[in-house]
């Protein structure tokens, strides 16, 4: 739905007759068929360092993208110029590309009977009038709330960021398609000294619309009190242990998962999940499912990035893989549909159980609880899992000491099936939602 955006945004009408023209241009241009994107964004981005303001950013871009399609051939190229002469040249130089390019019998547009037909208003668009004078204010209560602790000796700073956008897509198979967001958000860090050095940590809030934000106040009290936490940390020796990852940390471990049911991943041979749709991965209480029309969530998207509608579905079912991760490109590689992920996922909802936090590592008893990763020791080839970690250690039920400077690994396969809770903890500021998780073992590389 397009919405009145400011004296400095193109219409999307504007937007929708420039990809149009663009189409055109390839279809006249000897192309059998053609897509094209056009965006536009602008924002403020403000940080303050010791009540001073380090960072004061105004940004605004836009781009064209076109792809033209010389039956299998391929060629691509992109513009921030939107003069039609702009236009021609950027549909001349794609057309010359496709022309050098090899045959690949599975390149070209998504089928034409899955292009989204109805796209509803998902509510993603929430402009934010922000001055900043206002900004640097925030900024400012934000890292005054984390510096107002005792013990909190340096800061890395406070930061506010706005950004509105539009984007348009549309391809020859008559699809033309836009819509407009917004992403705001506050974040502090800061730094506490003890007698082994320095500890930091940060929290930070994001959301479509500024109401929803978490107030700068308690953005700044959490980095603090999180960072604190971390003070007189201790090393462990190596082990074999339960481990809880923090909701936060979450989010990673089913990225992971992702990329494994991905179709690059999967035409390519090169995931350890490969051949594994219908087959158990989790224990049967794990449902995870895609829901790409929550209204005002980060991820979601009506189309995917080929223009096909996006639906809710599941990706697991009872423990079972139902779906990999398509695009129409790599659905067409393994003999299979696209699944409209081009372009990746659209608000991974993963089930959460009846416990909290509190209640899992009473569950746990005694483990490591995983609050930052480090690293990106991940094989999706063969699912060996290896990253640096901090956190807490927990006995008893209760957190003991914090820790540091100790690797936990595994092996994501193993990982996957000992999974034995998803808390209710649910982390809702990204594109993956899923509460704190206990993973029944994995090794604990120390002293």
């Amino acid at each position: 739905m397009s919405k009145n955006l400011g004296p400095d945004f193109p219409d999307q009408k504007e937007l929708e007759d420039l990809v149009s023209s663009a189409l055109d241009i390839a279809k006249k241009s000897g192309a059998s068929a053609a897509e094209a994107g056009m965006s536009f964004g602008a924002g403020l981005n403000v940080t303050v360092r010791l009540a001073e303001v380090e960072t004061l950013e105004y940004n605004r871009d836009r781009s064209l993208g076109i792809t033209v399609y010389l039956d299998h051939k391929k060629g691509s190229a992109s513009t921030s110029d939107w003069s039609q002469q702009a236009l021609e040249d950027s549909v001349k130089a794609a057309v010359a590309i496709a022309k050098h390019a090899g045959e690949d019998p599975y390149s070209g547009l998504a089928d034409a009977d899955r292009m989204a037909k109805d796209i509803p208003d998902l509510d993603l668009c929430h402009p934010w009038d922000l001055s900043a004078e206002e900004a640097i204010v925030i900024a400012t209560e934000c890292e005054d709330a984390a510096r107002s602790h005792d013990g909190i000796s340096n800061t890395e700073g406070a930061s506010v960021s706005t950004r509105t956008g539009i984007s348009v897509y549309g391809n020859t198979h008559g699809f033309l398609g836009g819509y407009s967001g917004t992403r705001h958000s506050t974040s502090c860090s800061v730094i506490a000294d003890d007698k082994n050095g320095m500890q930091r940590d940060y929290w930070y809030a994001v959301a479509r619309d500024a109401k929803d934000l978490e107030s700068a106040e308690s953005v700044g009290h959490k980095a603090a009190e999180r960072t604190l936490s971390r003070l007189n940390a201790k090393k462990l020796k190596t082990a074999q242990v339960p481990v809880i990852f923090q909701a936060e940390m979450a989010s990673s471990f089913f990225q992971h998962f992702i990329s494994a049911i991905s179709g690059g991943n999967l035409y390519r041979q090169s995931s350890f999940l490969l051949d594994h749709l219908g087959k158990p991965v989790f224990p049967d209480f794990v449902q995870i499912q895609e829901s790409p029309h929550l209204k005002r969530a980060l991820g979601s998207a009506a189309y995917d990035s080929e223009g096909v509608a996006t639906r809710e579905h599941a990706l697991v079912h009872d423990g079972l893989l139902e779906s990999y991760v398509l695009s129409s490109y790599s659905a067409r590689k393994l003999g299979m549909e696209t699944t409209a992920n081009a372009g990746g996922v659209h608000n991974l909802q993963v089930k959460s159980g009846d416990l909290d936090l509190d209640g899992l590592i009473r569950e746990m008893n005694t483990g490591l609880l995983v609050t930052e990763l480090m690293g990106q020791g991940i094989n999706i080839v063969t699912g060996d899992y290896s990253r640096g970690a901090a956190g807490f250690w927990i006995e008893n039920g209760e957190i003991q000491y914090p820790v540091e400077e100790i690797t936990i690994a595994g092996n994501l396969k193993d990982m996957f099936s000992q999974l034995v809770h998803v808390a209710n903890d649910v982390d809702l500021r990204g594109n993956i939602h899923s509460g704190s998780i206990l993973i029944e073992n994995m090794t604990l590389a120390g002293e």
